[in-house]
């Protein structure tokens, strides 16, 4: 007989790490196993998932790349099971350029689909440092914070944003990755006994309510060692911050829950709170949020600027080749609305094109190996400004440009009087920037 079902199904797992790699493979089969049989589609393991160490000597010993054997066993399971993973806090051993291990590792969130493909990897970005009467944690002593949000990614089961334990106690990050199109938020954790007690609940419901999006958070429940206990209580909540499924304090078992996409778009036009939100008061802009790949084109005051000659995108802003420039590299950062003047953005304008304009401003010095640059804005008429419509104007720097070097300043006065870039030189030069780009945040 057939299924009538047609609501994805998640697995939310619990269990009990410990410094045995062995055994906590064997524990994380025997989940993958149970979640199959209740024909779930996604399992979700929780943050050491991988193992516990005792001390950071044994964590590092123990901690792998992502091209170890481990992960290869869990890209087995994958392909095994035909199932999709999130291996909810994997040590991941960071590498020199001899590919020899550091005294440093990531907290990493891998996520494998069923062929047994790594799809995604977030990388923790806030480190729990915390002092205590109860207890004392300094994750900063041997893992490094992640550098940047990783943007929902598409699977069976929705628009899937990945963070990882203490991140939920930042809500700007489930905020802007809501704003990215998320459906699904997952915190896998290893939350102490102590804070998870007093906060885990209250923090995952918040997290499901102010975003409206579903939480998924394995848990990992139990004494791992002498010194480490963690608090269980897996949870899938719904948008409404509803519990949907909680796995107490079993030390290993599987929760599933239908996935109920439709519900999300009738109860989110009832209740638009990010519709509400006040841009022109305040803003939240993640740094380099945007895409390198421009899908239209965005007029420039009344000049079109063509995509391909874009190579970073935001919400607000867009950068792109300069028809004319001043010295190489020279390029143009502008709202995408057309405002003449600064002291006419909104605040998440403001906000997002000083970020952007910083990154491109990084990004140049790197690609050009410069150490400066002039970051310039023409604010009005009598200032210089000859196209209507705010822009920054980014120029890399380098020894002798100028006898003067404060001529850099009059040559952006007479900069459209000489000859024009072809449009396919600046094409070429905004895919060279898009790599860079792509580069950098590798």
């Amino acid at each position: 007989m057939s299924s009538t079902r047609t609501k994805p199904l998640v697995a939310v797992t619990q269990m009990c790490s410990t410094s045995n790699k062995a055994e906590n493979m064997r524990q994380v089969e025997k989940l993958i196993e149970m979640a199959k049989a209740q024909s779930a589609e996604f399992v979700f393991l929780p943050e050491c998932c991988d193992f516990v160490g005792e001390n950071r000597q044994q964590t590092l010993e123990l901690s792998e790349p992502l091209t170890g054997p481990t992960i290869e066993q869990y890209q087995g399971l994958a392909q095994k099971h035909d199932i999709w993973l999130s291996l909810g806090g994997f040590h991941e051993s960071i590498l020199d350029e001899y590919e020899r291990k550091t005294d440093k590792i990531y907290n990493a969130h891998v996520i494998l689909n069923n062929c047994g493909e790594l799809i995604a990897v977030y990388r923790k970005l806030h480190l729990f440092d915390v002092d205590t009467p109860e207890f004392k944690f300094q994750e900063s002593k041997i893992v490094c914070g992640g550098q940047h949000l990783v943007s929902p990614i598409e699977t069976p089961i929705g628009n899937l944003a990945l963070q990882i334990c203490y991140d939920m106690r930042f809500p700007e990050t489930s905020i802007l990755l809501r704003r990215s199109g998320a459906q699904l938020l997952t915190y896998p954790s290893a939350f102490t006994y102590y804070t998870g007690k007093a906060h885990w609940e209250i923090l995952l419901r918040s997290r499901a309510i102010e975003t409206q999006c579903f939480i998924i958070a394995a848990a990992q429940m139990g004494s791992h060692n002498p010194k480490r206990r963690s608090w269980g209580h897996a949870l899938i909540i719904d948008p409404w911050g509803k519990i949907l499924a909680d796995l107490g304090e079993k030390e290993l078992d599987v929760a599933t829950v239908e996935i109920d996409l439709d519900s999300l778009e009738p109860m989110r036009c009832r209740m638009p709170c990010f519709n509400h939100r006040r841009d022109d008061i305040y803003s939240l802009v993640a740094y380099g949020e945007g895409t390198i790949e421009c899908q239209t084109d965005y007029m420039f005051a009344e000049n079109c600027i063509k995509k391909e000659t874009i190579f970073f995108e935001s919400p607000y802003s867009y950068a792109f080749t300069n028809i004319c420039c001043v010295v190489e590299g020279h390029v143009l950062v502008s709202t995408k609305r057309i405002v003449p003047r600064l002291k006419d953005l909104n605040s998440a304008e403001i906000s997002d094109l000083f970020n952007v304009t910083c990154r491109i401003q990084r990004m140049l010095e790197n690609f050009y190996k410069t150490t400066a640059s002039t970051v310039n804005v023409q604010d009005g008429p009598l200032a210089g400004q000859t196209v209507p419509h705010v822009h920054f104007h980014v120029m890399p720097r380098r020894q002798g440009d100028f006898e003067h070097n404060d001529e850099v300043y009059r040559m952006l006065e007479i900069v459209n009087k000489k000859k024009q870039r072809s449009i396919e030189e600046r094409i070429n030069e905004a895919q060279s920037y898009r790599e860079a780009l792509r580069n950098m945040k590798q």
